[in-house]
C-alpha cells in the first residue's frame, strides 16, 4: 500500500539529510544546518529520526493489509529478514567504499544503513506477529524506560563517560565512529546502545502507520502533539541528545514526525497538493547510497578542492561571504541527485533494496 503523502516526506527527509551531509566547507556551517554538538536539538537532528519513523510507518503500510488479506506470516517475515539483511550490507558495502577511496579512512562497522536495517528486522518481525497495539505501545514504553534506567545506572551522560560510548569502546574499538587508541574511548552515534531507542521510534511509526491505514489522522495529529509534550518534559531530566538518541529525544523527534505525517497527509492526499520529493522517495535508499559514493569519489579523487574552490568558494564567497558558498555546494549537490531521481521516476525505474 502506498500513499504519496509518506512518498514525499521520505524523499524531503532525503534531501535534507544530503543537503545536511554535503557542506563545501565544513569551517562554514550555518548553525541551523550543522547537528547539536552534545546535547540539544538543531533541525538537522530531526532528520534521521523522522526517517527512521517512516521506516515503521511503510512497514505497517506493507504487512498489515497483506496480513489482513490471509497472507502467511512466516513468508512475510522471511522477506523482511531478507531486505533487513540487504539494507545492513549495502551499508557496510558503503564503508567499504570509503574506507578504499577515503586515504586515512578506517573502515566502520556501524552506520545509518546498518541501523536501519536492524531496526527494520526487529519492528518488521514485531508487525508480523505481535499485531496488537497494546502489545507494541507496552514495548515501545519498555525499551524508552528501560533505556533511561540504563543510561542513569551508566553514571554519566557525557561523551566518553556514558554508557553508551562505554559499550563501544569494548566492542567496537577502532570500528567505530570514532575511536582515540591512546585512551581506548571510542564513540558511535549510531553504535550498539543507540540501536535500542532507535527501535522505539520505528515502533511508532507502526502505531503511525495504522493510524494513516484508517484515516484515523485526528488521532495521528493529537498522539504526535502528545509525543512532543512528554518528550519536552522529560528532557528536563533526560537532555534531548540526537548521538545517544534519548528516549526524550525519540519522543519529541518522533511526536514531531508525526505531525508532519498528518500535515503531509492533509496536504496531499486530502487536498491534492503536489507531492513534493516524492521522486526522491521512491527511490530513497538509491539515492542515500548514490550520494555517498558520489561524495567518496569527489573526494577521494582530489577534484573537490579545486571543484569547490573554482565554482563555489571563489565566485561567491567575496560577496556573499564563506557560509553562503558552503551552503550553495550543499544545495548543488543535493539538486542534481533530486533531479536523477526526478528522471528515475519519470521513466518508471524504482530501485529496491
Amino acid at each position: 500500500m502506498r500513499i504519496n503523502s509518506i512518498d514525499a516526506v521520505r524523499g524531503l527527509t532525503v534531501a535534507a539529510m544530503l543537503l545536511v551531509n554535503d557542506a563545501g566547507d565544513w569551517s562554514h556551517v550555518y548553525p541551523w544546518l550543522d547537528h547539536a554538538e552534545w546535547h540539544g536539538c538543531t533541525p538537522p537532528d530531526f532528520i534521521f529520526p523522522i526517517f527512521m519513523l517512516i521506516v515503521g510507518v511503510s512497514i505497517n503500510l506493507a504487512i498489515a493489509p497483506r496480513l489482513d488479506a490471509g497472507a502467511q506470516a512466516a513468508p512475510l517475515a522471511r522477506s523482511v529478514l531478507w531486505r533487513a539483511l540487504r539494507i545492513v550490507l549495502l551499508g557496510i558495502a558503503l564503508h567499504v567504499v570509503a574506507m578504499l577511496l577515503l586515504n586515512g579512512r578506517g573502515f566502520r562497522l556501524f552506520g545509518v544503513l546498518q541501523r536501519t536495517g536492524i531496526c527494520f528486522a526487529a519492528a518488521g518481525l514485531m508487525a508480523v506477529y505481535v499485531r496488537g497495539a497494546r502489545a507494541q505501545w507496552t514495548a515501545f514504553a519498555a525499551i524508552l524506560l528501560g533505556y533511561w534506567a540504563l543510561l542513569v545506572a551508566g553514571g554519566s551522560l557525557e561523551p566518553g563517560l556514558n554508557l553508551s560510548d562505554r559499550i563501544d569502546s569494548a566492542l567496537l574499538g577502532h570500528l567505530a565512529y570514532q575511536y582515540d587508541a591512546a585512551t581506548g574511548i571510542g564513540h558511535d552515534p549510531e553504535g550498539i546502545l543507540g540501536t535500542l531507542p532507535s527501535l522505539a521510534t520505528v515502533i511508532l511509526g507502526l502505531r503511525a502507520g495504522d493510524w494513516l491505514r484508517r484515516g484515523q489522522i485526528r488521532t495521528l495529529a493529537m498522539a504526535g502533539a502528545g509525543a512532543m509534550l512528554l518528550g519536552g518534559l522529560w528532557s528536563l531530566a533526560l537532555p534531548l541528545n540526537k548521538q545517544l538518541w534519548t528516549s526524550s529525544f525519540a519522543l519529541w523527534t518522533g511526536g514531531f514526525g508525526m505531525l508532519l505525517i498528518a500535515l503531509a497527509h492533509q496536504l496531499i492526499d486530502v487536498r491534492g497538493w503536489p507531492a513534493l520529493g516524492r521522486a526522491m522517495g521512491i527511490n530513497a535508499i538509491a539515492a542515500y547510497a548514490g550520494s555517498w559514493i558520489a561524495t567518496c569519489v569527489i573526494e577521494g579523487s582530489g577534484l573537490m578542492g579545486p571543484l569547490y574552490t573554482h565554482v563555489f568558494s571563489g565566485p561567491l564567497t567575496p560577496i556573499f561571504g564563506p557560509w553562503l558558498a558552503s551552503l550553495a555546494f550543499a544545495a548543488t549537490f543535493t539538486t542534481l541527485f533530486w533531479l536523477a531521481m526526478a528522471g528515475a521516476e519519470k521513466r518508471g525505474w524504482r530501485i529496491t533494496i
